[in-house]
């Protein structure tokens, strides 16, 4: 009796802590319910290693532990859970490398009780074999489009069609695990559930995952493909600054303003609805799941407009639309069509590796059909030497031969399994030389390959050229102007001085420069005798327009202002110029740069 009950009190401390754990991490300050719930629940995945077993493994197990021959609706107990739970983590430590096994008791505790807490949550000690499927599967590692091919598997008729009864009771087992982690209430099971997701009457295995997969899913499982995609973005760097937080780097998320010019957030503060300066919360935000350079983008851009890369690309391989039955393992479910075509395949198959498009299970079922085709074989041997006159003694009967049958068995599958191992590697090496090959080759002029972009550059150097000429001029008339003005300003003074003497007294004010300042101070005077009355033509020799007509005017006018006006206007000019010129030499060196990067992808596309 005290030893059950220590057990029982160490299977609540258990059950409590992953989400006592859960808490600690604060995810609840997060602002948006499908963030906050997809942080969660892979928190669970990673807490209780779930994230290691891929989805085939895990369909695996469930052959292994005789779950395909249940019906879905067969209840096993806590016992036989932990059972298999033990198996499918000590299967996984096989695999890891000893540099990374994990505590497979504590992975085993942690997931059972989440498991218990969510589907047995009257305590009746048995859950459902469907239920045990659906949260395995959603849970586990691999890739989405994996995962929704084995659950429709299950969920689909003879014929290959989805029943709907099924796929709702799919709805009401995968909902269960918002609902565990407290989000119910946005994420929680109700009826209209089903046509919200899918309003046609026939549903087949593209249509199914082309909803699914859609931007945006539908809403009461948007959070499964942003779990999947939170998993692929943990260690994504962008080097951009924060603009709230003004970090410098970011990791994970990065989300970008589409009215904001510039204004990005990294996921933590957006998760928690920061804001500052002219941005606001009610503008719309783009995710962005990778970082591309400036130069990146603008050669995507280019190569998009040149019809080089699709426009478009499928969420997801099309699948031949013809009838299966639903199986428990994917070794026997359609295929995706090739992608690549024969002369590839050709080429790598001359090559001695294998072709990219064969599938890792076909192996197993080429197994299969090897088996049979033994066991007919075997069975015609008999039957020819039931039929002969050969002495019984030299004679192999049946059971002779089934037992050699499944002696051999797992000799062959072994034999299989090295021979999938051996083609990963020789995969991995052919990837690997043809990367070292295309990193050490030369890279063609992408001039070469397009005379259009040839033509544009040409044209912006010959603008280039032109502009300097006319900078050339100008900063020439420019300095003409200048020498044109200090001789002025030097007469300018001498007649002022003259005016002075001739008058007995002083100007009330006078240039505050000597002689030899090259660009005076422009300064009113406040005395009208001042202003020499008449111009010595002698003088104006040479001199430029604006120095005529400002002294053509005689008295009232300024000449000093008349001049610095015109000195600044061409100085004005001049600027515009420069900007011009150093807008065409920019636009220059990113047409090289965008030639030369589009020489390595278009190679790398012929390759």
């Amino acid at each position: 009796m005290i030893e059950e009950g220590s057990k029982r009190g160490k299977a609540m401390v258990e059950k409590r802590q992953l989400f006592m754990e859960m808490r600690a991490q604060n995810f609840d300050v997060i602002r948006l319910s499908t963030y906050r719930t997809a942080c969660k629940l892979r928190f669970v995945q990673k807490r209780c290693n779930l994230h290691l077993v891929d989805v085939w493994n895990m369909i695996e197990a469930f052959r292994d532990s005789g779950l395909n021959t249940l019906d879905h609706n067969a209840e096993i107990n806590v016992s036989r859970l932990e059972t298999i739970l033990s198996s499918i983590y000590y299967q996984l430590n096989k695999r890891l490398p000893t540099t990374h096994q994990i505590n497979v008791e504590q992975s085993i505790g942690l997931l059972l009780n989440f498991m218990v807490a969510t589907y047995d949550s009257e305590g009746h000690g048995k859950l459902t074999v469907f239920s045990m499927k659906c949260m395995l599967a959603t849970m586990c590692g691999g890739k989405i489009v994996d995962k929704l091919r084995y659950i429709f598997s299950q969920i689909s008729d003879s014929n290959g069609v989805m029943a709907f009864a099924k796929f709702d009771q799919f709805l009401r087992e995968v909902l269960k695990l918002p609902t565990a982690v407290f989000e119910g209430p946005s994420f929680g099971y109700t009826e209209h559930s089903v046509r919200t997701c899918f309003p046609q009457q026939k549903i087949l295995l593209n249509t199914f995952l082309d909803i699914l997969m859609a931007d945006p899913p539908p809403q009461c499982l948007v959070w499964l493909p942003l779990m999947h995609r939170l998993a692929n973005v943990e260690n994504v760097f962008h080097p951009v600054e924060c603009s709230y937080c003004r970090s410098e780097s970011m990791m994970g998320f990065r989300y970008r303003c589409q009215q904001c010019h510039g204004y990005q957030l990294c996921q933590s503060c957006f998760w928690r609805g920061h804001a500052n300066g002219p941005h606001s919360n009610q503008h719309q935000m783009k995710e962005h799941s990778s970082w591309k350079s400036p130069a990146k983008k603008l050669s995507h851009a280019i190569s998009k407009s040149l019809g080089c890369v699709p426009i478009g690309e499928p969420p997801h391989p099309m699948f031949p639309e013809q009838s299966e039955k639903p199986q428990d393992t994917m070794a026997h479910t359609v295929q995706p069509k090739p992608v690549a075509n024969n002369m590839n395949n050709t080429m790598l198959m001359s090559s001695g590796a294998p072709t990219p498009t064969k599938s890792v299970l076909e192996s197993p079922s080429r197994l299969d059909e090897e088996h049979r085709l033994i066991a007919r074989y075997a069975a015609r041997l008999a039957a020819e030497a039931g039929n002969s006159t050969v002495s019984s003694s030299t004679q192999c009967p049946p059971t002779d031969l089934s037992f050699n049958f499944d002696a051999n068995k797992q000799q062959r599958q072994l034999i299989a399994e090295l021979e999938n191992k051996n083609r990963e590697i020789l995969q991995e090496i052919q990837r690997l030389r043809l990367e070292h090959e295309q990193a050490s080759q030369p890279t063609p002029e992408k001039a070469q390959q397009n005379p259009t972009l040839l033509a544009e550059l040409r044209l912006l150097r010959h603008r280039k050229d032109e502009l300097e000429r006319r900078m050339s001029a100008l900063q020439e008339s420019r300095r003409e102007l200048m020498v044109q003005l200090e001789g002025l300003m030097r007469l300018l003074k001498d007649e002022e001085q003259k005016q002075a003497a001739q008058t007995g007294g002083s100007p009330h004010s006078s240039p505050s420069h000597g002689a030899g300042c090259s660009m005076p101070m422009p300064i009113r005077s406040t005395s009208a005798g001042s202003t020499p009355t008449h111009t010595p033509q002698d003088c104006l020799a040479g001199v430029g327009g604006d120095v005529l007509e400002a002294f053509a005017h005689g008295v009232p006018r300024n000449l000093r202002n008349d001049l610095l006006v015109a000195a600044d206007s061409i100085t004005n000019t001049m600027s515009s110029l420069v900007k011009e010129l150093h807008s065409v030499d920019d636009a220059a060196e990113e047409e090289d740069n965008n030639m030369r990067n589009g020489g390595l992808r278009d190679r790398a596309e012929a390759e």
